[in-house]
């Protein structure tokens, strides 16, 4: 299993939903949707205290529960792109930070997050407009980085992020369909250089037909990879 720093926890809630806590009991959550998540275990969809929230983009399918996960969350600074963070603003959300790719926005001793390119769309689910879909190189304080790829197909700058932010492990969407399936996630595997994946975004709609054998299938050429097949709900580390 792939070696994560000491204490530290990676959950999977179904779709594109991801609860990291670092070893320091620092907890984020990446892209909220959990009350409204058919594959979100009843148990976890209070997801409790959090220390951050990052959204990728601004489909209902990742802020629909935002409000209401940062207010029981205790109000934790919510990490997006400024257009979404604008929108959450204007819903309710009470401490966002809307920053843009290429930036750095640092939550002091929890988590410094780079915000990267992805390609797709992204508009709120009122139809207004959601800015540009991202994904994010989380950087945390034990060095580790994990990158959260969003929603997107492959893109031939997926190497210049693994060049730059170094991503330990990659979580990338392999449901097919309305982002890459497996054969491009592999490319996106051997454009970044990574050793160790999560799928996501797979198998929580029926269009959603990729599935981690068939990635491990695609990407059999990348000697030492190993990915890592999270149920929703389980946790690695």
């Amino acid at each position: 299993m792939a070696q994560l720093p000491d204490g530290m926890k990676i959950t999977w809630l179904g779709h594109a939903t991801v609860l990291f806590e670092t070893s320091g009991g620092k907890r984020i959550l990446v892209d909220p949707w959990t009350t409204n998540n058919p594959a979100c275990p009843d148990e976890l969809k209070d997801v409790g205290r959090l220390d951050a929230i990052v959204v990728t983009h601004g489909h209902g399918d990742h802020t629909q529960d935002c409000v209401e996960v940062a207010s029981s969350g205790g109000n934790p600074p919510v990490l997006a792109i400024i257009e979404v963070g604008t929108w959450l603003g204007n819903q309710g959300v009470q401490n966002v930070v809307g920053f843009n790719k290429g930036g750095t926005y640092e939550v002091e001793g929890v988590v410094k997050a780079h915000m990267t390119d992805a390609r797709h769309s992204s508009s709120l689910p009122d139809g207004s407009y959601g800015g540009e879909p991202a994904g994010f190189v989380l950087e945390f304080p034990d060095g580790f980085r994990a990158y959260h790829a969003g929603d997107t197909c492959v893109f031939g700058d997926m190497a210049l992020i693994g060049k730059l932010l170094k991503p330990d492990l990659a979580l990338l969407p392999i449901g097919d369909h309305y982002t890459m399936g497996p054969a491009s996630a592999a490319e996106a595997v051997r454009l970044l250089g990574v050793k160790a994946v999560i799928p996501i975004h797979f198998g929580t709609f029926p269009p959603l037909i990729g599935r981690p054998d068939d990635l491990r299938k695609e990407a059999a050429d990348v000697d030492g990879l190993e990915v890592i097949d999270l149920k929703p709900g389980e946790t690695l580390g």
